[in-house]
């Protein structure tokens, strides 16, 4: 482990501070732990590690397989790898002979807390307040806030920013997310919270056609009694026009590929929009397993001559929402026929995925930051942010990038690759190898080795200036 600051060196800028401790971040510490003489601190507000505590339901699993841990990916010799997890815990025979690929998310999040928590790097209940650039000092100086309301203020000469994704809902609830409605109109990222309280009402709409929305519609399911008579009415929308698949074909897996990522980024910006609306499957879909037992559930409920209290229906899009005495009533429209209809429930649950925000802390910064005509963050091949020429130090970000590296961006499945991919790049050196080549498929034109060595050694692997242009 990186030993702690001392007194001497307490003034000192950080080589490297993350603000955020998702898995992202927390790839990027355990990948830099023992680097030697490299600096990192890791800052989160949460008074531990959590990750999606909403949707930790028992039987629920990973969608990528263990290897895709904090840090296997990219060195599979590291003591914070999932299979060191398991020896720690006396585990190794029981997973052996459970022939799991695919984890429970339960024992992920496990695993992240057993990390956090032995990194000596990585600090919660410390909420970052203030992000600035000290031109005295030439780095950058963050403020962060204890949970007894002490306020450190530290310096750094690279910033990575982990700070994870807010959960949306389609506009026509917006208005009823108050406390006046909690328990009754939700997001999934709050499930688990109000799981027993939804399981008691007559009637759960779930919207959203993902693996969150499945999950939440399959375990509202299984709160109704054996023959389907008691429990909730379950009924699940979603505006795609159907519950599909996720693409999980060896080839097609190959789009989470640093391969696929520097195509990707050398698209241009309208064309790599249209594709991240197109590959929808490739990171919205739902796990065919899940798909299977919604199925058998409702095929259950039949025999005997019995009926589903289910309606499963895609294609539709929610215009409006209104309280009264009697719960909700929704306005729906069946997008391919046009036509609109009226739903009335009990509850709500928006399983409408999340979305890059940028962080209040940020403010500050914000003139210093070359954003996109729409606000984004301009990103380089090693995760750089593009600044102003006058800011000497490096912003990175993990997970605000799918409009410029694809749909791998918020996958596990490339998370210790970029974390090591950062860490390269933070340190100056390759403290990591990262393979040039991953997949067999070729994406696009094929290129001469003097072209792929420009397209791979200039904007993924040069120097480059702060401002993310390569010198």
């Amino acid at each position: 482990m990186t030993a702690p600051s001392t007194s001497a060196d307490h003034n000192l800028p950080y080589d490297l501070v993350g603000v955020g401790i998702g898995p992202f971040n927390l790839s990027l510490a355990a990948l830099a732990d023992g680097v030697p003489g490299f600096r990192s601190l890791f800052l989160d507000a949460k008074p531990a590690f959590s990750w999606h505590p909403g949707l930790l339901m028992e039987g629920t699993t990973l969608q990528v397989p263990f290897l895709a841990d904090l840090v296997t990916m990219a060195d599979p010799t590291s003591p914070w790898s999932y299979l060191n997890y398991l020896r720690s815990h006396d585990r190794m025979f029981k997973f052996f002979f459970s022939e799991r690929f695919h984890i429970p998310r339960r024992e992920y999040d496990h695993y992240c807390r057993w990390v956090a928590e032995r990194l000596v790097s990585c600090r919660f209940d410390s909420e970052v307040t203030a992000l600035e650039w000290d031109e005295n000092a030439d780095a950058f100086a963050l403020r962060y806030r204890s949970a007894s309301g002490a306020e450190t203020r530290v310096l750094a000469h690279q910033v990575v920013l982990g700070v994870g994704t807010d959960p949306v809902v389609p506009e026509p609830l917006r208005p009823l997310l108050t406390d006046a409605h909690a328990g009754r109109v939700l997001h999934s990222a709050d499930y688990r919270t109000y799981r027993t309280r939804l399981a008691e009402a007559d009637d759960v709409t779930v919207i959203g056609a993902g693996q969150s929305g499945a999950e939440v519609a399959l375990d509202l399911l299984r709160h109704q009694d054996g023959d389907g008579q008691g429990g909730p009415y379950v009924r699940w929308l979603a505006r795609t026009t159907a519950f599909a698949p996720m693409e999980y074909s060896k080839i097609g897996l190959e789009h989470f590929t640093p391969d696929y990522i520097r195509y990707f980024r050398h698209l241009p910006e309208a064309t790599r929009e249209e594709l991240v609306r197109e590959q929808w499957q490739l990171y919205k879909g739902v796990s065919e397993e899940t798909l299977g037992e919604i199925y058998d559930e409702l095929y259950e409920r039949t025999i005997g001559g019995g009926e589903p209290r289910a309606t499963l229906q895609p294609g539709v899009e929610i215009v409006a929402a209104e309280a009264d005495r009697q719960g909700y009533l929704l306005t729906c429209r069946a997008q391919q026929q046009d036509s609109l209809f009226e739903v009335r429930t009990s509850a709500i649950v928006s399983a409408t995925g999340y979305t890059a925000s940028r962080p209040a802390f940020l403010e500050s910064m914000g003139d210093l930051v070359d954003w996109d005509d729409r606000g984004r963050y301009q990103i380089d091949g090693e995760y750089r942010v593009a600044l102003d020429p006058r800011v000497s130090g490096t912003l990175y970000v993990q997970n605000a990038e799918m409009h410029t590296h694809g749909v791998g961006a918020p996958d596990l499945t490339l998370g210790a690759w970029r974390a090591a991919t950062i860490l390269n790049a933070a340190a100056g050196h390759s403290v990591l190898p990262v393979a040039p080549r991953q997949a067999f498929t070729t994406f696009g034109a094929p290129q001469s080795p003097t072209s792929a060595e420009r397209a791979t050694t200039v904007p993924d692997g040069a120097a480059t200036t702060p401002s993310g242009t390569p010198r």
